[in-house]
C-alpha cells in the first residue's frame, strides 16, 4: 500500500470524523491494495480494506460503513513504515500487528453506490433473498409469455363470431386471408427482434411487446374492414417475434448452466398454458359479449402484465445488485501477492484492455458469434426437420385418422390427438431434467450433453411415429396414448435445441442465436405444409410417415459430430487455463 504524508495526514485528521457513504471496493483497488510499488513516487491513493486491518494481504470481499476515525489511525500508528528514496513503503506483512476490524471500503473510483447482495451462501446455495427474487423473474417471463399467446390465438376462436356478424361482411375466405399474413411476419421479426435484441433490454422488449400487442388487438376489435384488419393482423405477427428471443437471454442471465435445462423446461410450458387460456378467455368472451371482446379481453390482459413487466422486470442479477450466477467453470479470483506491482499492474492493464473491448455491431454479432459458429448451423437443420415433423402431425394428423384409421367425424378425430400438448408439456419438463441431470453426474461438454438427450428424444419421436402407423383401426384409446407420446418426444428437442443455441453463443449472443435458430424453425414449419399435402396427394399417407421419418433420421445425423460441444462458459475456462500455463 503507498501512502504520502499529505495523505496520511489528512487521514489521521478530521476529514474522516464524519462517516462517509458506502463504496464497493472493486477487483481492480484490491489488487492495488495488495501490491506495493517502489516506483511510483508520490501516490496519493489511500484504500482501506476491510475485515483484516491494514496491510499488504488484505481482503476486499467487505464493504459496509468507514472505521471511526479513532480506528484507522490506531490502523496506521501500529503499521510501521520505513523511508526508501523519497517515498514510503509498507514494511514486511509479519510486522503489522492485528488490527480493529474495519469496517467499510474508501475507494478513490466512482464505484456503484448500491452494495453487491450475495447470491450465495457459505455452502454455495443461493441465498434466500436471490432465490426469492429469482422466482418473481421465472413467473413474470411464464406469465408474460403466455401472455403472448392469448394475443396470437386470439384471432382463432373469434373468427366464428366475426363471420356470424352480417355487418362485418365477412366469410370464411377472408378469414383465410387475414391469418396467412401472420406466419410470414412472425418468423421474419422472430430473427429481426433476435439480432436487434442483443443490444436492447430483454426485459424492455418483452413487456414492450407485449402492451403492443395488447394494443393491437384493441385496435383489431374496434375496426370493421377488411384491409385494416389484415395490417392489424400483420403488425401482431411482427409484434410477437419479441417474445421468445427476450425470455431467452433473461433465463441464460438469471439461470446457471447445471440447473438451466429444468427452468427452460418449465418456462416452455407457456405455450400449452397460453394455448390452453386462448379459446377459454377469446371464445366465451366472444360468445358472450360480441365478437369484439374476443379481441378485447386479450389485449387489456397483455396491458396489464406488460406494463408490469416492464415496470419491475430485471434483466440479470447484477441489475438487482447480485452477483452473477456462473463464472467460467475452474476460474477463481485471483490477485498479486503483497509486493507483486508488475503483477499488479499487468492484472490492471489486462482489466481495462478487457472492459475497454469495443462491442461489436449488430451484423458483426450475427456473423462473428452465431453465423459463422459450426454447430449453430448443425442445430439450425435440425431445428428444421423437428418443426416438419412438429408441424406436420399438428396439421395432418385428424387427416390421416379420418381417411386412414376410419375414425367417424373430425370431432372424434380432435380428441384422440388432443394429448399432443399435453404430452409436449410432460416431454418439455422431463428433457430438461435429464440434461441438467446428465451433465451434473459426468464430465464433457454441457451442450454435448443435451445434444446427447436431443438424439435419445429423435429415436422415440421415430418409434412413436411408427406405432401411429400401424396401430389398429379401432384401437382409439392406444391411438390417443401413442399421440400423447409423440407430443412427449416431439417437444423435448423443441426446447433444448434452443436452450442448446443459447449456451453455446453465450448471453451476449443469446437473442441473434434464438431469432436464426427460429427462423430456420419457421421454414420447416412452412414445409410441412403444402408440400406434405402434395406427397400425401401423389403417394399416399405411407409416404408422408416415410418423410417424418427421414426428418427424424437426418436431424439425428447433424447432430452426431457434435457430441462433444462446449458451451461459451466451459470454452472460456479451457482458454484460460491455457493462457495460465502459457504464462
Amino acid at each position: 500500500m503507498l501512502a504520502s504524508p499529505t495523505s496520511l495526514g489528512r487521514l489521521a485528521g478530521g476529514a474522516l470524523g464524519a462517516p462517509l457513504g458506502v463504496n464497493a471496493v472493486s477487483r481492480r483497488s484490491a489488487r492495488r491494495a495488495r501490491a506495493v510499488a517502489p516506483s511510483a513516487r508520490g501516490t496519493r491513493e489511500i484504500i482501506i480494506i476491510a475485515g483484516r486491518g491494514v496491510g499488504p494481504a488484505a481482503s476486499p470481499s467487505a464493504s459496509a460503513r468507514v472505521a471511526p476515525r479513532a480506528a484507522l489511525a490506531a490502523a496506521f500508528a501500529r503499521a510501521p513504515l520505513e523511508h526508501a528514496r523519497g517515498h514510503l513503503t509498507p514494511a514486511p506483512a509479519s510486522a503489522y500487528p492485528p488490527a480493529p476490524r474495519a469496517r467499510a471500503s474508501v475507494v478513490p473510483s466512482a464505484a456503484a453506490s448500491t452494495p453487491t447482495r450475495a447470491t450465495f451462501d457459505a455452502s454455495g446455495a443461493y441465498t434466500k433473498p436471490f432465490t426469492l427474487v429469482r422466482l418473481t423473474v421465472f413467473l413474470s417471463i411464464l406469465v408474460g409469455y403466455a401472455c403472448y399467446y392469448l394475443t396470437r390465438n386470439s384471432l382463432t376462436f373469434t373468427a366464428p363470431a366475426m363471420v356470424a356478424t352480417p355487418s362485418l361482411g365477412l366469410d370464411i375466405t377472408s378469414i383465410g386471408v387475414i391469418t396467412s399474413i401472420f406466419p410470414l411476419c412472425y418468423g421474419c421479426s422472430k430473427f429481426v427482434s433476435g439480432v436487434v435484441g442483443d443490444v436492447l433490454s430483454p426485459s424492455v422488449m418483452l413487456g414492450g411487446g407485449l402492451i403492443a400487442t395488447g394494443v393491437v388487438n384493441i385496435a383489431f376489435g374496434a375496426s370493421s374492414t377488411l384491409p385494416l384488419f389484415c395490417v392489424l393482423w400483420a403488425m401482431n405477427g411482427i409484434l410477437q417475434g419479441f417474445g421468445a428471443p427476450s425470455c431467452a437471454k433473461i433465463l441464460t442471465s438469471w439461470f446457471a448452466a447445471k440447473e438451466r435445462g429444468t427452468y427452460w423446461g418449465m418456462w416452455n410450458i407457456a405455450h400449452n398454458l397460453g394455448g390452453f387460456a386462448a379459446p377459454i378467455l377469446a371464445g366465451t368472451a366472444a360468445r358472450m359479449f360480441g365478437w369484439n371482446w374476443g379481441l378485447w379481453a386479450p389485449g387489456l390482459i397483455a396491458l396489464v402484465f406488460g406494463t408490469t413487466i416492464v415496470l419491475t422486470l430485471k434483466d440479470s442479477p447484477e441489475e438487482r445488485g447480485f452477483e452473477a450466477v456462473e463464472k467460467p467453470e475452474g476460474s477463481e479470483e485471483t490477485s498479486p501477492k503483497a509486493g507483486d506491482a508488475e503483477s499488479a499492474e499487468k492484472a490492471e492493464k489486462a482489466e481495462t484492455a478487457e472492459t475497454a473491448a469495443p462491442q461489436l455491431s449488430l451484423i458483426d454479432n450475427l456473423l462473428q458469434n452465431v453465423l459463422s459458429n459450426p454447430f449453430i448451423w448443425g442445430l439450425a437443420f435440425t431445428y428444421f426437420c423437428v418443426y416438419v415433423v412438429r408441424q406436420g402431425i399438428t396439421s395432418w394428423s385428424v387427416f390421416y385418422l379420418i381417411k386412414e384409421k376410419g375414425v367417424a367425424d373430425a370431432g372424434a378425430a380432435a380428441l384422440r390427438v388432443s394429448g399432443l400438448e399435453l404430452g409436449g408439456l410432460l416431454g418439455s419438463l422431463v428433457a430438461g431434467r435429464i440434461s441438467d441431470w446428465y451433465i451434473a453426474t459426468s464430465p464433457g461438454g454441457a451442450v454435448g450433453k443435451r445434444i446427447q438427450v436431443v438424439m435419445a428424444y429423435l429415436v422415440g419421436v421415430a418409434a412413436m411415429l411408427l406405432a401411429f402407423q400401424w396401430v389398429p383401426a379401432g384401437a382409439s384409446a392406444l391411438q390417443a396414448a401413442i399421440v400423447f407420446m409423440i407430443g412427449f418426444f416431439l417437444y423435448g428437442p423443441q426446447m433444448l435445441i434452443g436452450l442448446c443455441g443459447a449456451e453455446i453463443v453465450g448471453r451476449r449472443s443469446v437473442g441473434a442465436s434464438e431469432g436464426f435458430l427460429g427462423w430456420i424453425a419457421y421454414l420447416g414449419a412452412a414445409n410441412a405444409g403444402v408440400p406434405l399435402s402434395l406427397l400425401v396427394q401423389q403417394y399416399g399417407w405411407g409416404a408422408f410417415f416415410v418423410a417424418l421419418l427421414m426428418a427424424c433420421a437426418v436431424g439425428f445425423a447433424l447432430l452426431a459430430p457434435i457430441t462433444g460441444a462446449l458451451s461459451e462458459v466451459q470454452r472460456k475456462a479451457v482458454a484460460g487455463g491455457k493462457k495460465a500455463k502459457a504464462a
